[in-house]
């Protein structure tokens, strides 16, 4: 198993995000909220660093929809969560990618999205994926991601799950 690692990209913020709502303000840095798809109530309180920036966010002077907790990271290069210790449950568990897939010779070639996305640079592996991966049944995900990471071995390429 490989450990997620989040690049601050901010796409789930974005997408999940939409869904979280302001049911009321506490305090200046505390709000009771509902996310929306599966209508649980959660406190949210913003972090220290965060208690003075202000949404919405803006990229390139287009404001970007989602989270309302949504801040420019330290650096300005990437998003992040102004409520982290406190996000839902749904933010705690997402993960974007599924597996990180090495080359024979140890380096990353290859990263699953969602449920079975490829991105990859490597022509040779995309189209092993195209030809051999992409037709399997998805019904089962324990049988399929064993399937996977096997047919990846028979061609030399490791696949490792994302915990």
């Amino acid at each position: 198993m490989v450990a997620f690692d989040c690049t601050w990209c901010g796409k789930c913020c974005a997408s999940f995000g939409a869904f979280i709502k302001i049911e009321r303000q506490l305090t200046s840095r505390d709000y009771y909220c509902r996310y929306g798809i599966k209508n649980e109530l959660f406190l949210a309180h913003i972090e220290g660093e965060y208690a003075d920036s202000q949404p919405p966010l803006y990229e390139e002077g287009v404001l970007v929809k989602g989270c309302p907790f949504m801040r420019r990271n330290r650096n300005g290069n990437g998003i992040a969560c102004a409520i982290y210790t406190t996000r839902p449950r749904i933010c705690r568990e997402f993960r974007c990618y599924r597996m990180v897939i090495y080359t024979p010779d140890g380096y990353e070639s290859a990263r699953i999205m969602g449920r079975n996305e490829l991105k990859t640079n490597d022509h040779r592996l995309a189209a092993i994926w195209k030809d051999q991966i992409t037709p399997l049944p998805h019904t089962d995900d324990a049988w399929w991601e064993k399937t996977v990471i096997a047919t990846l071995a028979d061609h030399g390429y490791r696949g490792e799950p994302v915990e």
